[in-house]
């Protein structure tokens, strides 16, 4: 089993902010493979689905951002994930808008839903892809709580979650390091701001 754990925060206010791409991530592979997310055994809604013989569940948490880390070990403990099979999902302020960027392990780098991941699970090491939200800014809270433009919202639809999408069927089937030799890059010059 493999599990991708779209980071976001809860209800309608958060929908289309920046910190909310791991949410939106999942929204877009529900509409794809059309299987509807329900309640799990804890604080996350997940949804499941086969690709190539391998079962892939996604996972929402309902903690809200800062305590992702509960609703992560609650998933890896009931349905006994291997942590090599984990992905998070979250967003970057750090990368410009445009960039994917997949690893397989890191310190949070400032982010409050990755540091509460490491935390619960006692370990940097599981694979993560990082979305670039744009990194030109003055307050970066402000900023993650934002809304996409509307040409944002227009390339993330067009290039960028199908792009992820494919990086996730890349690192199911391959690993790792194939999804991060494949699509590690910015995938827009100009500035869509």
């Amino acid at each position: 089993m493999h599990v991708i754990f779209g980071l976001g925060n809860p209800g309608k206010r958060y929908l289309n902010t920046r910190h909310n791409i791991g949410f939106i991530l999942l929204d877009y592979i529900q509409s794809i493979y059309k299987v509807p997310f329900r309640a799990g055994k804890g604080d996350y809604y997940f949804m499941q689905f086969e690709l190539e013989h391998e079962t892939v569940l996604c996972v929402k948490p309902t903690t809200y951002m800062n305590l992702s880390g509960i609703a992560v070990r609650q998933v890896v403990e009931q349905f006994d994930v291997d942590l090599n099979n984990i992905l998070v999902v979250l967003d970057d302020f750090q990368l410009p808008f445009g960039t994917l960027r997949f690893r397989k392990k890191g310190s949070a780098g400032g982010h409050n839903g990755l540091k509460s991941i490491i935390a619960e699970l006692g370990t940097e090491t599981f694979a993560r892809l990082r979305f670039g939200i744009g990194d030109d800014f003055e307050d970066p809270i402000d900023f993650v709580l934002s809304d996409f433009t509307p040409s944002e919202i227009e390339g993330l639809r067009e290039v960028l979650l199908p792009a992820a999408h494919q990086g996730i069927v890349v690192w199911v089937k391959e690993g790792i390091d194939q999804a991060m030799s494949q699509f590690n890059r910015q995938f827009f010059e100009a500035d869509l701001t």
